[in-house]
């Protein structure tokens, strides 16, 4: 998902530098909301492995 996230970035930042910026919102919202979500997981994942070793 990481990958994903850093994919619509680099989109976002090459359209932003020619200059289309309905496509470089787009693509950056999408990076955002991707990058939220993977920062939850990534949470979720440390706690569920604290309590696993408990």
């Amino acid at each position: 998902m990481l990958k994903w996230t850093i994919t619509f970035l680099v989109v976002a930042i090459i359209a932003g530098i020619l200059g289309f910026g309905g496509i470089a919102a787009g693509a950056a919202g999408i990076a955002k909301i991707l990058f939220f979500v993977f920062i939850v997981l990534f949470v979720l994942s440390l706690i569920s492995k604290g309590f696993g070793r408990s």
